[in-house]
């Protein structure tokens, strides 16, 4: 009977029911109805969270034949992919008018990317992973190409396409090999068979699988997409990108990992030590050469996934709760950043290079201390919010015994804060053309608000998100 429980998956379902809506909507109305349907949208996703607060966190339940897993680490990590959900389509409201990308599929896509990311976080079946890894994939595919007439966006698409076309399908391979050698797909019955006996035919699936993500989440040598879908996608896309999915991709991570693969612990944690500092390494170094912000920010998000994939190699339940500390931390920062990019504007153009940024500071003091104060956070800046981030996740290395790469780590972390105060340096030391466009929508002066607030207040109560990281880390294990 507890199958046919449908209560645990009521928010996607309920998500998938209102963008079909609005997508009949959209068609009928055009694109007229894009600013409503971009404002429902973020009406749903409150409806959804709310739905995800009713449910009884103390519980593991599976449903659908045990293809869809709820449970405490599950609703932590949904709960903030629906934030991140929000804020990319409120901080995307006055840039797709600006942008002239007015096109009511816009936010309808991101919802159903949204119900994608919800499903891979809820899978404990091979196929669900597969399943919900495609619908939020084709949902990005085409946001990145969502600009048919401008050259860069539909390259960036196109690349992302093919390239993620051969992920999944290294993906797919690593799954049916797993399955030849097991004979299941179910998460659970997978690790329980791979306890009884280690196969080499399923370790040769993991190692398909982890590249299959590896490129989900941006992690060296699986890289080579990012620089260039961020530049070519138009802003509110790149936003959204560097925001949410990397998020459930990583708790999918996690679940493979620690719950279906973990006999083989011992083999993955090598290949992810590897991953983890060619990440951190070669992202740095990339980004000190780039002088388009987005493509630096573009190589500062690979960066930190690499940190992230530090605390996947610590393991345990210490290590997960590092990862699910740090990555709120970076989607809430990473969203004032590109609320503050959004405002770069003039003569109806959105400016795009480092050098842009120049005179900031006198023609917009605001936004200047704020992303200032914001850049000091991603380079881990004490007593700012993203120290404490990277605080956690070393913390989580030394005590794993990780002594090596936790000194990577914090040297990467010291060189990356050069092209981080090179922003800062840029805003308050050099001479400026002029002013940006005036004029900002409350949702991106509440978002770029929020997330200064976040940055600065952090240290004052960090209790409240340690805590329930550590508690969905223990339910995973």
């Amino acid at each position: 009977m507890d199958n046919l429980n449908l209560f645990p998956i009521l928010p996607e379902l309920f998500l998938a029911i209102v963008a079909m809506i609005l997508l009949v909507l959209g068609v009928f109305r055009g694109n007229d109805a894009t600013r409503f349907i971009s404002w429902a949208s973020v009406g749903a996703l409150t409806i959804a969270m709310l739905m995800l607060g009713a449910q009884d966190a103390g519980s593991s339940v599976s449903i659908l034949n045990d293809m869809f897993l709820q449970d405490r680490f599950t609703l932590f990590v949904k709960f903030w992919v629906i934030v991140g959900l929000v804020m990319s389509i409120a901080l995307s409201v006055q840039a797709i008018d600006q942008d002239k990308i007015a096109k009511f599929e816009f936010p309808v896509l991101m919802l159903f990317a949204g119900i994608g990311m919800l499903l891979m976080v809820s899978a404990s079946d091979m196929l669900s992973l597969y399943m919900g890894l495609e619908l939020q994939s084709l949902s990005l595919y085409v946001l990145a190409a969502i600009r048919r007439n401008h050259v860069a966006s539909a390259e960036s698409g196109l690349k992302y396409f093919v390239l993620g076309a051969i992920s999944s399908g290294m993906l797919l391979f690593g799954i049916s090999l797993v399955y030849g050698f097991t004979g299941t797909t179910n998460f659970a019955l997978i690790g329980e068979t791979l306890s009884s006996g280690l196969s080499l035919g399923a370790a040769l699936g993991l190692v398909f699988i982890l590249a299959g993500l590896a490129f989900k989440i941006s992690a060296v040598p699986f890289h080579m997409w990012t620089p260039d879908v961020y530049e070519g996608a138009p802003t509110p896309v790149t936003a959204f990108f560097a925001i949410v999915p990397k998020l459930a991709a990583l708790a999918l991570l996690a679940r493979v990992l620690f719950v279906t693969f973990e006999p083989f612990q011992e083999q993955w944690t090598q290949i992810l030590w590897i991953l983890s500092v060619a990440t951190m390494v070669v992202s740095t170094f990339a980004a000190l050469r780039q002088e388009s912000i987005k493509r630096l920010l573009a190589y500062s998000s690979i960066g930190n996934m690499g940190y992230v994939l530090i605390g996947f190699v610590a393991g345990g339940e210490q290590g997960l709760a590092a990862v699910l500390v740090y990555m709120p931390i970076y989607m809430i920062m990473t969203a004032g950043v590109f609320g503050v990019v959004m405002c770069m504007r003039r003569d109806d153009l959105a400016l795009e290079n480092i050098s842009d940024l120049a005179g900031m500071s006198k023609h917009h003091p605001v936004l200047a201390y704020v992303m200032a104060a914001l850049m000091f956070s991603m380079s881990g800046i004490p007593p700012l919010a993203g120290f404490f981030g990277k605080l956690i996740i070393f913390q989580a290395a030394v005590a794993s015994g990780q002594l090596v790469l936790a000194v990577i780590g914090v040297l990467v972390s010291v060189v990356a804060a050069y092209y981080y105060l090179r922003i800062i340096k840029t805003m308050f030391f050099e001479e400026g053309i002029g002013q940006f466009e005036g004029g900002m929508e409350l949702s991106r002066k509440l978002i770029i608000g929020l997330s200064l607030l976040f940055v600065m207040l952090f240290i004052f109560n960090p209790s409240p998100l340690v805590e329930a990281a550590r508690a969905a880390a223990h339910s995973l294990f």
